[in-house]
């Protein structure tokens, strides 16, 4: 059985108290959240970090704040906590129609919506619903408290805006304009349930009394080394209706010209392309209220 090196373990008893030791312990050190990706990366000494520090114990941090300023996410909130709640569900349906496709209920019970985040896995589903919900991230460090936007917090393969002496402290989605013309759909292909993704979609539409886009985000997974605005079909969307299949198919186009995916060895890039862009135009059948034929229920 492979097993870590040896590591020095800290319970940080605050967000203070993890960054003095954070800064103790220098650059090799890592905070450890639900360990779900950082733990296999040791076991197969793919990380080796010299220190972890466990926030998971720090007062309030598994906190779920939703009020009429947004939802606020604490850095040891659970995919299951954030899954189960039904003022999440009501605020953001986003957030729990991607959270079923991550993992299985074990890892769903430990991993955390920051450290998932933090890792950023670009297979991973949250950060490309961070992008299309136009989250930011709240980040504390010895330089004091500052707040990324998720298009600027991702930066390549496992790489975000994070510092070494900094932590991923909370997740901010801001509200919708008006929950009850907000649709979202969430879609992705893997090769077996609890997979990582090959290729995923995250759409959210915002609709006028007319049931026309007044606003689109559309974020995609799997396609590059972050998750990917898609822009330029947002653009197509606005102004049409919601039920528009004239409207998705241009979506469709715009996205399979938009993203250069590469060969690997799990998909072809022309896979990938295609796939994106089919998911997208799924989700947007979804926000329109037509079923989609491979989704999962609560």
């Amino acid at each position: 059985m492979v097993k870590p090196d040896s590591f020095a373990f800290h319970i940080a008893e605050s967000t203070e108290h993890a960054l003095e030791v954070l800064a103790l312990e220098g650059d090799d050190a890592k905070i450890l959240a639900g360990g779900q990706s950082l733990i296999p990366l040791m076991n197969f000494r793919l990380a080796r970090p010299s220190a972890l520090i466990d926030v998971c114990h720090i007062p309030g941090s598994d906190r779920i704040v939703v009020d009429g300023s947004g939802i606020r996410f604490g850095c040891s909130v659970r995919h299951s906590d954030a899954l189960r709640a039904a003022e999440v569900r009501t605020a953001s349906p986003l957030i729990g129609q991607a959270l079923k496709w991550v993992g299985h209920e074990a890892i769903r019970s430990s991993g955390t919506l920051c450290g998932s985040t933090a890792h950023a896995d670009p297979a991973a589903e949250l950060p490309a619903v961070w992008l299309a919900l136009g989250a930011e991230m709240i980040i504390d460090g010895p330089r004091g408290e500052r707040r990324v936007e998720a298009e600027s917090f991702f930066r390549s393969f496992f790489t975000t805006a994070l510092e070494a002496d900094e932590m991923l402290t909370e997740i901010y989605v801001p509200p919708a304009p008006d929950t009850d013309r907000r649709r979202s759909a969430f879609q992705e292909v893997a090769r077996r349930h609890g997979d990582f993704a090959i290729v995923g979609a995250a759409v959210v539409v915002d609709l006028d009394e007319q049931d026309r886009i007044a606003a689109a985000r559309i974020s995609v997974l799997g396609a590059g080394e972050v998750p990917l605005r898609m822009s330029s079909a947002e653009a197509v969307l606005v102004g049409a209706r919601v039920d528009d299949p004239q409207a998705h198919a241009d979506a469709e186009v715009e996205v399979r010209g938009a993203i250069r995916p590469s060969d690997d060895s799990h998909a072809s890039a022309r896979y990938r392309r295609n796939v994106t862009a089919t998911l997208v135009r799924r989700a947007l059948a979804e926000c329109a209220g037509i079923p989609s034929t491979n989704g999962r229920s609560l």
